[in-house]
């Protein structure tokens, strides 16, 4: 019983990475119907891990702003934590 928790532990392990990120139902949805082939898994498993870009936005008359990963809200550059979060920029 404890292998066939594992086994799905480690064959969702992508979709579990990926649950904060803004592509998590399309990375959940992959590695569910691709996963099953060794490649689909490691797919699944680098887009997971890959780094989601950060948008910087300039405004004008205004300093370069961009978006908390996890709220969404504005941050001004060189912040290294979101005050509406408290997130890890």
């Amino acid at each position: 019983m404890a292998f066939i928790f594992f086994a799905c532990l480690l064959y969702f392990l992508p979709s579990i990475i990926a649950r904060h990120k803004r592509s998590a139902g399309a990375i959940v949805l992959f590695n569910a119907l691709f996963g099953w082939t060794g490649i689909g898994w490691l797919i699944a498993l680098a887009w997971a891990c890959a780094a989601e870009p950060q948008p910087i936005h300039v405004y004008a008359g205004g300093p370069a702003m961009f978006f908390c990963s996890r709220c969404g809200r504005p941050l001004y550059a060189g912040a290294a934590f979101c005050a509406s979060c408290g997130g890890r920029v």
